[in-house]
């Protein structure tokens, strides 16, 4: 039984994160990043992140694909143009938005990219903060968005290990290109244990807000993760056990913290162990999660029955199927249930990344007179936000 299943079920995606360049998933022989000593900590008005004005804002083409490999899944492809924009700045956050469109410049109808998604990335570190891409490093210059840029080309072949290619090219001085670390280019070719297809993120436009431009701090009815807390409850083999995850972004870079859910105090305490992942690797993952299917709820087979899942004081329109199973004597029925939109009203606040988790999930165990009685089961309890001010 899955404890807390990752959003991206597909093969392509999680061939994608395991080798894209992060540390979001940190392997054991891996130091967390450090700068190096020497170099003197930055105040927020000496950064680009400081200095942020409503309106600057990165366009990127994508496409993305994934073909049959060794599982069963029919091809599909994507393409579009994703676009992050600084929609209001109150210090020590500057609000960013995500908005995902066609190449017509039409809102997808997949549930996976039909909404426009907000995070607060806030001026200030918590901690040193540098992730490098893996790879070899190259210079070179290139015209990319009507400008010209001194880039950093970074390869990471991992082809010969039944791994991907990643090939990645950064601005040397990001500029108004700070949102996504001077990302210029990004490209995943996947390869290995059968798997084929790939996905491409291109820089088309970067463009710098006006000089004193104000808004106001939108809500965070649709938050894409930073500023957000979660939690899931997990009786499995008699352990029962309630996690929380708190989601922050600094400077470019998410930071997520699991661990137990605390009974008193602040939502999210600190971020000192949470894990780093630079922002371009989440916008990929918001685009390569919504190739494993086209359709909401991700049943792969029987009928589902409608209902309400009740969260709190929350009720939300819930779609269940149910699996009657059997060992022996014992007879069990295995549960699945998700929201039946996954942008509800009543899911307001929820992170992206929860949305498209199961609501709940588990194993029931029938006596000899057909009543059920919880066996094992991972639940959604409750979330919330944390960031001072959201709304």
């Amino acid at each position: 039984m899955r404890l807390i299943p990752s959003l991206l079920a597909g093969s392509a995606a999680l061939a994608l994160l395991t080798h894209c360049a992060s540390t979001r998933q940190p392997a054991p022989e891996a130091p967390p990043p450090q700068e190096p000593p020497t170099q003197a900590p930055s105040t927020p008005n000496t950064t680009p992140w400081g200095k942020a004005r409503v309106g600057d804002r990165a366009v990127y083409a994508f496409s993305t694909n994934q073909g049959p490999g060794r599982r069963p899944l029919p091809p599909r492809a994507l393409a579009g143009r994703l676009q992050v924009e600084v929609t209001a700045v109150q210090a020590p956050w500057v609000w960013l938005k995500l908005s995902v469109t066609d190449d017509a410049g039409k809102p997808f109808s997949h549930p996976w990219l039909a909404r426009d998604l907000t995070l607060p990335v806030s001026m200030e570190t918590s901690r040193p903060l540098e992730v490098t891409p893996r790879g070899i490093e190259s210079l070179e210059q290139l015209s990319a968005a009507g400008r010209q840029w001194e880039a950093r080309r970074y390869l990471d072949d991992q082809r010969p290990v039944d791994g991907n290619l990643v090939n990645s090219l950064y601005a040397a001085e990001p500029g108004p290109l700070y949102l996504t670390r001077g990302l210029l280019s990004l490209s995943v070719t996947l390869s290995g244990f059968g798997a084929s297809g790939g996905t491409q993120l291109t820089l088309l436009e970067v463009h710098q807000g006006a000089e004193g431009s104000t808004a106001a701090a939108p809500s965070l009815e649709r938050p894409l993760g930073p500023g957000t807390w979660f939690d899931f409850r997990a009786k499995v083999g008699g352990e029962d056990t309630t996690l929380r995850t708190c989601v922050t972004a600094e400077r470019g870079y998410i930071l997520q913290a699991d661990g137990p859910a605390p009974s008193q105090g602040p939502a999210c305490p600190n971020f000192a162990e949470a894990s780093v992942a630079p922002l371009e690797e989440w916008l990929m993952r918001l685009i390569t999660g919504a190739l494993p299917t086209e359709g909401w709820p991700p049943f792969a087979g029987g009928t589902p029955t409608r209902g309400t899942f009740r969260i709190q004081e929350r009720a939300v329109p819930s779609v269940t199927v149910e699996t009657p199973e059997s060992e022996g004597n014992v007879r069990r029925i295995r549960f699945e249930t998700y929201a039946a939109d996954p942008w509800d009203a009543s899911l307001a606040g929820l992170p992206y990344d929860a949305r498209f988790r199961y609501l709940t999930e588990g194993v029931d165990t029938l006596d000899a007179q057909g009543k059920r009685k919880p066996q094992d089961f991972t639940r959604l309890m409750g979330w919330g936000t944390w960031v001072s001010g959201a709304k």
